[in-house]
């Protein structure tokens, strides 16, 4: 940028921000320890720039990057305020759908979500399965608060969002086999899922497209990453939430090599739970 056209935008981000905060001359050059007649020069017509520590001062004092007064960023927030919008780490209770969840549902109604689920989709399964699964930790309350993830299931699925969900090939095996995670699930309940894959898998297809990945090739962690908006990591007590571009990106360039790299894709999905199912009543 030439030197004239830099000082220029100075001049009037310098303007802008001290006119958010409401803050004169004399008050801003207090703040930065120089003379107000400093920040009239800066303020006038001119090619003078601030120093490095002054350009810093004025920052500090309004509430903005020192990048951005100087032309080098297009976000006025400090980097601090950056990484705190763009980063968060959010408590992950044992529970159904959580209010942090269904919110990031709601603000990504209608883009497409893509999803690595820690067990089997929630949004997929059956009652039976979320009753085995969840009543112990729900107790008393597990009648309500399933009977709310299923009010908040038919919203999602009313959502205009087209869902993609890849899983591992040894998450539908131990369930099919009952072992691991799912040891002590009662065939019938089993069966009853698979039904269930199979009938949402053919019925909602493509809009709604599941692909079986071979962990010992490719792995992921449990993911979601909600359109362009953000990309959720789920670590287990926490979720760690990603908002800015790159890492959103960044995080569906990893979703869509799993796609590429399924050993199943979505339109074989079906027939591989056919033949799980097959095993069961062997």
């Amino acid at each position: 940028m030439d030197k004239r056209d830099r000082a220029a935008l100075f001049r009037l981000r310098l303007s802008e921000a001290m006119s958010r905060r409401n803050i004169s001359q004399a008050a801003l050059a207090r703040a930065c320890g120089v003379d107000r007649s400093t920040l009239s020069a800066l303020l006038s017509p001119s090619v003078r720039m601030p120093n490095a520590q002054l350009a810093a001062d004025c920052a500090t004092a309004l509430g903005v990057s020192s990048d951005w007064l100087l032309g080098l960023s297009l976000r006025p927030e400090p980097v601090a305020d950056l990484l705190a919008t763009s980063l968060t780490i959010t408590e992950a209770p044992r529970a159904l759908i959580d209010e942090t969840i269904f919110g990031w549902h709601r603000e990504a109604a209608g883009y497409k979500i893509r999803h690595v689920p820690a067990t089997l989709p929630d949004m997929l399964k059956t009652r039976a399965v979320v009753d085995w699964e969840y009543a112990p930790q729900l107790g008393r309350s597990a009648g309500q608060a399933i009977g709310a993830f299923e009010d908040r299931l038919a919203w999602m699925r009313g959502a205009r969002s087209d869902y993609e969900i890849a899983l591992p090939l040894h998450e539908l095996d131990a369930f099919a086999h009952a072992e691991g995670y799912y040891r002590g699930l009662g065939a019938e309940v089993r069966l009853e899922q698979l039904d269930r894959l199979i009938e949402l898998c053919e019925q909602l297809y493509p809009s709604l497209r599941l692909c079986l990945f071979d962990a010992r090739r490719v792995f992921s962690a449990p993911v979601t990453v909600f359109g362009p908006l953000l990309a959720v990591v789920y670590l287990g007590r926490s979720y760690i939430a990603f908002r800015d571009a790159a890492r959103v990106q960044s995080m569906t360039d990893h979703f869509d090599w799993l796609v590429r790299e399924a050993e199943i894709g979505a339109r074989d999905a079906a027939q591989h739970l056919r033949q799980l199912k097959a095993q069961i009543r062997d």
